[in-house]
């Protein structure tokens, strides 16, 4: 068990990203009561402006250059995504309370899935002074490029469905990611991966590659069941040459964590992965990321959580 700890950090401000559309909006109206339950602690809080992701991130590296004690996300895995680039590797406790359409990060990491109940989770710690560190996966791209996530990459046909239903513009709504399905299903072939496991090679062919530090991704679905954020590694699950009609059976079970047990399916563990493979734009907390090739470290108590 990692170490609960106390933080010179404390006494600053809490800056709060919210995310009024995580969700489809529907815990817009807790907003108010969110901020007061945070204020409960005895410190300024302070509510970050942005529209857009990118507005996101860049208020809250300012906020964690600007001293706050304490970065708090309202919304799903994305918004987690977007703090993370600015309180990973700093001891500036993080907590996110889950209010979107999938909030695996949050609940992988212990915190309630009621977003009141996980606020005064946070409440509790910050009046005390406590955090708990997790581990974080920082990838590397071609170019130097360094992003953080806290969940899973995926690096296959995940990625790439994601991929396909950004570049559409109907139809709207989760019917739009139904539709890029389909249409990758019908396209759906493996292509090879070159994997470093700690230094040593691994040649395959693939339909899916996930890196996960948490479990979950996804909204749910247990893809690296085995994955632990608290001990220094990462782990590797590969689908290999798997046609459609198995894909499409062995997808429910991937929200139980029983894929593994498939013959097609093998699962890896590793504290750094060297992934490459043509044409794959990858996903990390279900956000757009690095083009492969890239490079993935677990980095063990890369934050702090109000715990």
């Amino acid at each position: 068990m990692l170490p609960v700890t106390a933080d010179d950090h404390l006494p600053g401000p809490v800056a709060v990203l919210a995310n009024p559309t995580a969700g489809r909006g529907r815990h817009r109206a807790l907003l108010p009561r969110l901020l007061d339950g945070l204020a409960a602690a005895g410190r300024p809080v302070r509510l970050l402006p942005a529209s857009s992701p990118a507005e996101a991130e860049a208020a809250c590296r300012a906020a964690v250059a600007d001293g706050a004690g304490a970065l708090v996300t309202i919304g799903g895995d994305g918004t987690v995504h977007r703090a993370l680039q600015a309180v990973a590797g700093t001891d500036v406790p993080f907590g996110p309370i889950p209010a979107g359409t999938g909030n695996d990060f949050a609940l992988d990491t212990g915190f309630p899935a009621d977003p009141l109940a996980a606020a005064d989770v946070m409440t509790s710690a910050l009046r005390d002074g406590r955090s708990r560190p997790v581990d974080l996966a920082r990838m590397t791209g071609a170019d130097g490029v360094v992003r953080w996530y806290g969940a899973v990459l995926g690096a296959g046909f995940d990625a790439i469905v994601n991929e396909r239903a950004n570049r559409m513009r109907w139809p709207r709504g989760p019917r739009r990611y139904d539709l890029a399905i389909l249409v990758e299903l019908a396209r759906l072939r493996p292509r090879h991966y070159s994997l470093r496991l700690d230094g040593v090679p691994h040649e395959l062919d693939a339909v899916l590659v996930a890196v996960g530090n948490c479990p979950t991704y996804g909204g749910g679905m247990r893809i690296c069941p085995d994955a632990d954020p608290t001990d220094g590694l990462l782990d590797v699950v590969v689908a290999g040459r798997v046609d459609r009609r198995t894909l499409i059976r062995v997808k429910p079970r991937i929200y139980q964590g029983t894929h593994l047990s498939h013959p097609l399916v093998a699962s890896f563990r590793a504290r750094t992965v060297e992934l490459t493979a043509a044409g794959i734009t990858t996903y990390a907390d279900g956000e757009r990321s690095l083009d492969l090739p890239v490079t993935i470290t677990a980095v063990p108590g890369a934050l702090r959580l109000l715990r």
